[in-house]
């Protein structure tokens, strides 16, 4: 009968309420979370989205079922503090190490990167009061002779990410992942500081930057290991006349994050140097990285990068042009130009005839002084 089927029911409906309890009780929650502030909501949600990428076999899709969804990997990584953990990393790696520590500590970063201490101007271990000092070791002078015959050298050791013809004012940071040029470089907004004319509204951002008719514009990305030479040097002769400091996150720069983050080198803090070379428009980029806040250009005294507080999207200007000197910088092929505290990223994007040639391979080691491209 109708009454005896309920009865066999009855606790099927019971266990029923009760396996849908815990759903309700979530969905209740989660209502709860949505009308939490964002930075809130962001903060209560953040640890089960680290557990969701971190248990096995999808413990945690079922959460699914209830509305809820994880920050994706892309977020999760950008809400990492890399900017403080990169001035922590710099205020250790300040700290003077004990003689007897010194050797051991040195030659596990020496085995774990590859490094050659055969070209360093001094091999002793000891020497090196901080793991600063060794990371801004200098090489003998005739480890990294410069190439005279080529007018484009590699401004230091690294690897190749990309290089080729800027198009359509995008530029690849590795191959299939673009940026804006004009997000890295920033917007034209002064005649006077800077050695190419603003914008117009007919005129593309490539376009403002190419001031000789005929001329391409071009573009090379050099990625620094932990393991390599960390100085810079200047890639060609020429005048820098203005100085360009993004404030930005610090996300790591190896490929595999350069083609997981669409824009990587336009959210991380960078140094835009911008000048004239004999073909015209030059810059060069040290785009800073994790550990890597500390980016040191050796004739700029006023530049202090990983600063504790920034706007985002802000940057700062300062003109190396003055009434007494109205030239700017002047820098020879080979110079020393800079320095990082790590490994990170150069990138060159400059002015040159349609004849220009790269000397080069995507994925190459490269060394400072090679040749990167001639006419």
């Amino acid at each position: 009968t109708m009454c005896q089927s309920e009865a066999r029911r009855g606790p099927e409906l019971r266990a029923a309420k009760w396996l849908h309890f815990p759903q309700l009780a979530l969905r209740r929650r989660l209502g709860q979370l949505s009308c939490m502030s964002r930075p809130a909501l962001k903060l209560r949600s953040w640890p089960l989205t680290v557990l969701y990428y971190l248990l096995p076999f999808g413990a945690l899709r079922p959460l699914s079922r209830v509305g809820w969804r994880p920050v994706s990997r892309v977020a999760l990584y950008k809400s990492v503090p890399t900017r403080l953990l990169s001035r922590a990393w710099g205020r250790l790696n300040q700290v003077e190490l004990p003689h007897w520590l010194r050797r051991p500590v040195y030659s596990l970063y020496i085995w774990t990167f590859g490094v050659n201490m055969k070209e360093a101007a001094v091999e002793d271990l000891h020497h090196y009061r901080n793991l600063s000092e060794f990371f801004r070791r200098k090489l003998k002078p005739q480890a990294r002779p410069v190439c005279g015959l080529h007018s484009v050298i590699s401004p230091s050791d690294g690897k190749i990410l990309n290089f080729g013809q800027v198009k359509n004012s995008e530029v690849e940071q590795v191959k299939g992942v673009t940026y804006s040029l004009e997000s890295f470089l920033g917007p034209r907004t002064s005649v006077e500081d800077l050695p190419f004319p603003p914008a117009t509204s007919c005129s593309s951002f490539r376009n403002q930057l190419v001031t000789r008719e005929g001329n391409e514009l071009y573009h090379c990305v050099i990625y620094l290991a932990p393991g390599d030479y960390h100085c810079f040097h200047s890639p060609t002769d020429w005048t820098v006349s203005h100085r360009r400091h993004f404030p930005g996150s610090l996300m790591s720069v190896n490929p595999g994050m350069a083609r997981w983050i669409k824009e990587l080198f336009c959210h991380n803090e960078r140094v835009v140097l911008t000048g004239d070379w004999k073909h015209g428009f030059f810059s060069l980029t040290a785009v800073g990285a994790t550990n890597v806040g500390s980016i040191r250009i050796y004739f700029d005294r006023d530049l202090h990068t990983n600063s504790p507080r920034y706007s985002k999207g802000s940057y700062n200007d300062f003109s190396f042009v003055t009434h007494a000197n109205k030239e700017g910088i002047p820098m020879r092929k080979g110079e020393h130009l800079g320095e990082f505290n790590l490994g990170s990223t150069i990138v060159l994007i400059f002015e040159a005839p349609k004849d220009f040639n790269f000397k080069l391979k995507a994925g190459q080691k490269i060394r400072f002084g090679e040749a990167l491209g001639s006419l």
